[in-house]
């Protein structure tokens, strides 16, 4: 019996759809998690590249995207960051750094 998709999956496909919502397809450019624990909580940590046409929708996004809330099955999104951005010409390329913890 599947689980579904994983929380890397589960995060980018939430990423890619809270970003379309607000006017600005993304496009994944790479994508790569590890494993992560504390005493008391398991998840992981990502690190997420996208990139998108420049717009003004696309900067509101980036700027709001901390203060987002994430839906995923069996995790619950405790931070994100813009870490990167790189603008080119009419094109701008972030990174987007997370960590989920799982629900217990």
């Amino acid at each position: 019996m599947s689980r579904g998709p994983d929380a890397a999956t589960q995060f980018e496909r939430a990423l890619l759809a809270q970003a379309a919502r607000a006017g600005c397809p993304l496009t994944l450019v790479e994508s790569d998690w590890t494993r992560w624990a504390s005493a008391t909580f398991n998840g992981a940590r990502h690190v997420v590249t996208v990139s998108a046409p420049a717009s003004s929708a696309l900067e509101r996004w980036l700027e709001e995207l901390p203060e987002a809330e994430f839906a995923l099955r069996n995790h619950l999104v405790a931070d994100v960051a813009v870490t990167v951005q790189r603008r080119c010409a009419d094109a701008v390329t972030a990174t987007v750094e997370a960590l989920t913890v799982e629900e217990r």
